[in-house]
């Protein structure tokens, strides 16, 4: 079984899964805001997972909450669903660009790793060589 409630912007879901009225938190979300004017609607769809689910039935009921002028007035002026103060997963502010001399110091490190891999390669490639040379004498 589960609750949906949304009371003043908040919205809060409740289950309980044994069917014992012993109802659990599962999200309490505030600072939703949703307009009016939408409907409620349920799905059995799990996506790309086979898993069974059965809707039996749905009770709606319409909470009577006494609210202020002013709250009235701000819950008209909502268009989309939003919720305030949300941080999504992976939704992290972007990174400042790199300064100009950090940029150069990435480079000429770079540069300089490069070239110190190369000179490395050349060392072991001649010994190498002296190596294979002697194995013919």
């Amino acid at each position: 079984f589960l609750v949906i409630r949304y009371v003043k912007r908040r919205l809060t879901v409740l289950i309980d899964i044994d069917g014992k009225h012993e109802w659990r938190d599962c999200i309490d979300v505030p600072g939703v805001r949703l307009p009016r004017g939408y409907y409620f609607g349920t799905s059995s769809v799990t996506g790309d997972l086979s898993d069974n689910h059965d809707i039996i039935s749905l009770k709606l009921y319409q909470l009577t909450v006494e609210r202020t002028p002013e709250e009235e007035k701000r819950d008209r002026e909502v268009f989309l669903p939003v919720v305030d103060n949300l941080k999504l997963p992976g939704m992290e502010a972007p990174l400042e660009p790199m300064s100009g001399l950090a940029l150069f110091l990435i480079v000429f490190f770079s540069l300089v790793a490069i070239v110190f891999a190369i000179v490395i390669g050349i060392i072991v490639y001649n010994k190498w060589q002296e190596q294979s040379r002697k194995h013919f004498y």
